[in-house]
């Protein structure tokens, strides 16, 4: 089955959904220990990077909403993922029923402007394809640079708690 995944394009950036000869990219992008540090910490072994991926596309066609991948305009390089999930998270207070934003880029793209862009892009589909819908991100205590980004895109915090035994911070906007 095809899922119909809408592609977002920015003066730097195109998010589409993933392609199959995006999984080695994305096999190396969650192996590296500098993208999960403040995600888990943990980095994926192919294997559970092949459940991440699959999950995106299950999102898409369950829920109408997702993460893309997220490539340079200009090379079609693959730079992260970014978008949306509800993920039935066990943590309180419950992010269910919540558009829950994520975005991860690859190091060396970081502190150039790109995570605002890719937030600002993703508010923008979210507006328009899910008006009046909570929107929500969790983001641990020691990752000041997206707490930058989420504060500097209307996100707020409304919790500290944890989640698989460490400290998070949930924002809403």
């Amino acid at each position: 089955m095809i899922i119909d995944i809408p592609t977002i394009e920015t003066p730097r950036l195109v998010l589409r959904g993933h392609r199959d000869e995006d999984f080695d990219a994305h096999c190396a992008f969650w192996a590296d220990p500098e993208i999960v540090r403040y995600i888990g910490g943990r980095t994926f072994s192919r294997e559970e990077a092949w459940v991440r991926f699959l999950r995106h596309a299950g999102m898409w066609a369950r829920l109408g909403f997702g993460f893309w991948a997220v490539t340079d305009r200009e090379t079609g390089r693959f730079l992260g993922e970014a978008g949306f999930h509800d993920l039935k998270r066990a943590v309180t207070p419950s992010l269910e029923g919540t558009l829950e934003a994520g975005w991860a880029i690859t190091p060396d793209v970081q502190g150039k402007g790109i995570g605002s862009e890719l937030v600002a892009a993703l508010l923008g589909w979210a507006a328009e394809n899910h008006p009046g819908r909570r929107i929500t991100c969790m983001i641990e205590p020691a990752n000041a640079p997206s707490i930058r980004l989420a504060e500097k895109n209307g996100f707020r915090p409304f919790a500290e708690t944890t989640y698989h035994g460490k400290s998070v911070i949930l924002f809403e906007r």
